[in-house]
């Protein structure tokens, strides 16, 4: 059966809705649309599909659809879908697993600074075992070019103390560096 959605072709696949319950643990065969994801969502009008949308072109098997859609690089991983899914949905979950496979898969980001910020932000948590804002920022507007925008705001944020020059030490750095060898290192390359 052929699916018709934003001038997308799309075959229907019910294997797609099994392999992400398979990898990932998430039921997203449980989604009835109440759209209480989407409305929870704080960056919903920056996708290109919306979370409930997400879960509808997975049951469609819409696999090409989703690895190059912006959504998947939009979501912020704040959990709000999740905690407020009367079937407890973790699309968060979902959306780390897609940008894993598009990444694999060599898919291009619809835009680029998206992937770039997320290489970057794990790259910084392996090296400090947290996110280091400062160092973060740093090789981001190095890397993108991206020099002047939210200068601002960064601004106001360093002056109120949020963005410390400095990382704060944690314990167990040499266990976070070894989960990123086991798991991102293999799949992705050593970034180091």
């Amino acid at each position: 059966m052929d699916y018709q959605l934003s001038n997308c072709a799309i075959k229907s696949a019910p294997d797609f809705s099994n392999e992400i319950i398979g990898e990932t643990g998430v039921r997203v065969d449980r989604c009835y649309q109440c759209m209480t994801c989407t409305l929870g969502c704080p960056v919903a009008e920056a996708m290109d599909y919306p979370p409930n949308q997400v879960m509808r072109l997975i049951d469609l098997g819409a696999r090409e659809v989703l690895l190059g859609s912006k959504t998947i690089w939009m979501c912020v991983s704040c959990e709000n879908c999740f905690a407020r899914c009367p079937n407890e949905i973790d699309t968060g979950a979902v959306m780390d697993y897609l940008r894993e496979e598009a990444t694999a898969a060599g898919v291009k980001v619809p835009e680029e600074r998206i992937q770039l910020l997320h290489r970057l932000f794990a790259e910084n948590i392996r090296a400090f075992g947290k996110v280091h804002e400062a160092t973060m920022l740093m090789n981001y507007k190095l890397k993108s070019r991206d020099f002047f925008s939210d200068m601002g705001l960064g601004l106001k944020l360093f002056l109120k103390g949020k963005i410390p020059l400095f990382p704060a030490k944690i314990a167990g750095l040499d266990k976070v560096k070894k989960i990123f060898g086991k798991t991102y290192d293999k799949k992705f390359g050593d970034k180091s």
